[in-house]
């Protein structure tokens, strides 16, 4: 017979007082009686409640005081287990998140590069995106914008329980946002075996995006601005919309200047701060990301966008860092100096980028955190989810941004870049 958890808590027998045994040496002497009959042991079995589940607080110091007694001290109970989660969290920590000897978060390179498709397998690409991934963000945002949905099918993937990409499909989906799908170019369950799959096989970090080619089964690029620079100018052929650049000749140098800028110090800027293991490693990336953020708060106060009055690939960088941030990284990352609803130049310019057609339908805000807060256990150990901020939410967004009045003639002419020291 098995006892539960609780039964072995308790006694096993009920107790019996030993006989008395110790006889006087006085003459006067008591009555005899009969001795009374010894006690039979009792098996004493610990009942639940059908109706009262047991209380796991209550669980939990019962086996407390079982394993170490009722008179350990509470100081050297919370040192032991500190002691344990800093171990267990720096392991995890460096799988999650590599770094270098000043444990600064260090993001690894991606394996696949590519800035051209052969023409020939053009038509054969498929793309591969994670809701919650501001890098997969981008490669939607720039596929919706170019009108490359119908030549550029994607399959969307999920958080798994141990944190890679797996695929599910939505029972009920939102026809006015992304979803969760299964996987439509191989039929796979994660991402991991469709990379695998690929000729030679790849045993490395399953990351999204990723773009495939379906006919040749192969990974063609998994770098996101290789691909957006693609999807930019590479595919104008099967565009619904040739017409639009997001990286045009004339700005491309204001466009690298910018992303030099912007990938270390808010794009990987908050990464540094989540992922940091030290508390110098965590200083020096906050300090980076929000004197960044107030130097572009001051630049967006005079041009609509970074590059003037035009739209740009280092604008889309930007914004799917900013639409994250109210959500996730100023909570979970410990981004806290400011939230970005506290920057009226910053937010009003998250908005106007929200409002642009098809971009608010690449947004899904539920599952961005949703795959933050449920996902990333070393840094939310009790998977609790907080609610969406007003800020983030999608009516808030869709308030008038008023920045119309930024695109003067000559703003792109005379738009400053900006240096960060």
């Amino acid at each position: 017979m098995n006892c539960s958890s609780a039964s072995l808590l308790s006694s096993s027998f009920l107790p019996t007082p030993p006989p008395n045994t110790n006889t006087s040496s006085s003459s006067f002497k008591l009555p005899q009686s009969k001795p009374k009959p010894k006690p039979i042991p009792r098996h004493v079995t610990a009942k639940m409640s059908l109706n009262k589940p047991p209380d796991p607080t209550s669980l939990l110091t019962s086996v407390t005081n079982l394993l170490w007694g009722p008179s350990l001290p509470p100081g050297l109970l919370i040192s032991t287990v500190r002691i344990a989660w800093n171990t267990t969290w720096r392991l995890m920590m460096s799988q999650l998140a590599p770094s270098d000897p000043s444990l600064a978060y260090t993001r690894p390179p991606s394996r696949f590069r590519a800035t051209q498709i052969p023409r020939q397998n053009r038509t054969s690409l498929h793309l591969y995106v994670g809701l919650p991934c501001p890098w997969a963000h981008r490669a939607l945002i720039v596929r919706a914008l170019k009108g490359l949905e119908s030549a550029v099918p994607v399959s969307i993937a999920s958080p798994g329980n141990d944190g890679s990409w797996e695929f599910k499909t939505t029972p009920d989906p939102d026809p006015d946002t992304l979803d969760p799908t299964r996987d439509k170019a191989n039929g796979y369950k994660t991402l991991k075996q469709v990379y695998k799959s690929r000729p030679g096989g790849y045993d490395g970090r399953s990351t999204v995006p990723m773009l495939w080619d379906s006919n040749n089964k192969e990974v063609v690029c998994n770098e996101s601005y290789d691909i957006i620079e693609l999807f930019n100018s590479g595919l104008n052929e099967l565009a619904h919309d040739p017409g639009l650049d997001l990286s045009p000749p004339s700005l491309k140098p204001k466009i690298e200047e910018w992303n030099s800028i912007i990938y270390p110090n808010v794009n990987n800027g908050v990464y540094r701060c989540g992922f940091a293991q030290s508390q110098e490693a965590y200083d020096v990336a906050v300090n980076d990301l929000f004197n960044t953020l107030d130097k572009l708060e001051d630049h967006l106060s005079r041009f609509r966008y970074l590059c003037g009055d035009e739209l740009t690939l280092a604008d889309v960088c930007l914004f799917t860092t900013l639409i994250r941030f109210d959500l996730a990284y100023n909570v979970l990352f410990k981004c806290t100096r400011r939230k970005l609803v506290e920057y009226p130049n910053l937010h009003a310019y998250m908005r106007d980028i929200y409002q642009i057609p098809k971009v608010a339908e690449t947004c899904n805000f539920q599952l961005i955190m949703e795959g933050y807060y449920k996902t990333l256990f070393p840094l939310n150990p009790g998977s609790i989810q907080p609610i969406i901020p007003v800020g983030s939410e999608h009516q808030e967004l869709l308030r008038p941004h008023n920045r119309d009045p930024l695109c003067l003639k000559g703003a792109r002419e005379s738009a400053s870049t900006l240096s960060v020291s």
